[in-house]
């Protein structure tokens, strides 16, 4: 199975300024797809934390997908520590330059809006239809914009160009308990299940401890069996069935 990571760049995440959505997006994207998210890294506008976190993800996954830093001030930096990552120039691209000429009036293309249009070598360009500033593709690495809306509509144009694998599935049980009762038998359940993810996520309403168990995995028939299973833990426990 085809796996992916995401690198979201920006100080404005890191410092709360901005809360990111694109990592649900993507990862509930990807997961449609049949491919894994299998790591999320943040990182400062920071050339050498950008080309380390490259370095590194695109080393170890199928797809790497960056949000953020394509933009036309100072600190939007992702471009060129791209160019940095892969090694090569990084150039003012013709067709870049012509998308963005259909966008903005006379004069109004000024030197900081033709940043957007500097671009690697040798990088494929993904269209964006909103505001016609282009994302690209380097290798294994899909460069896009960090406004979720103009994220959204270049993953568009890039979805049929990735693998495509069985579509990741999920099962959940809300249960009426305590985590730390429950885990000796999710720990069986999961080691019985080794190809399916058995996570559990506590909450606390109307003064009662409730657990959500949740399957996770393409086989259809074993994420049942997990459900299955988990139900006679809950009665074995004595633990009600809140939902689900």
């Amino acid at each position: 199975m085809a796996n992916a990571a995401i690198l979201v760049i920006g100080n404005e995440i890191l410092s709360g300024r901005t809360q990111d959505s694109n990592v649900a997006f993507l990862g509930k994207e990807l997961a449609e797809r049949g491919i894994t998210l299998g790591e999320v890294r943040i990182v400062r506008d920071d050339q050498t934390a950008i080309v380390a976190a490259l370095d590194a993800l695109r080393a170890s996954y199928t797809y790497v997908f960056t949000s953020g830093g394509i933009g036309p001030t100072h600190d939007d930096i992702t471009s060129a520590a791209v160019a940095k990552a892969f090694g090569v120039a990084l150039e003012r691209d013709p067709e870049a330059v012509r998308r963005l000429q259909s966008r903005y009036g006379q004069g109004e293309l000024n030197a900081a809006r033709l940043k957007m249009a500097e671009i690697p070598e040798g990088a494929a360009l993904i269209d964006n239809p909103i505001s016609q500033a282009p994302g690209f593709r380097m290798g294994n690495v899909f460069v896009m914009a960090g406004v979720p809306s103009i994220l959204r509509a270049m993953f568009e144009g890039i979805r049929g160009t990735l693998a495509e694998g069985p579509p990741q599935m999920s099962r959940s049980l809300t249960l009426s308990a305590r985590e730390g009762d429950l885990a000796e038998g999710l720990t069986r359940i999961q080691d019985r299940h080794p190809q399916v993810e058995v996570g559990s996520y506590p909450s606390f309403a109307e003064g009662r401890s409730l657990v959500t168990i949740v399957a996770r995995g393409i086989d259809a028939g074993m994420l049942d069996s997990v459900m299955v299973q988990t139900r006679a833990l809950a009665t074995e426990l004595g633990a009600a069935i809140a939902e689900g």
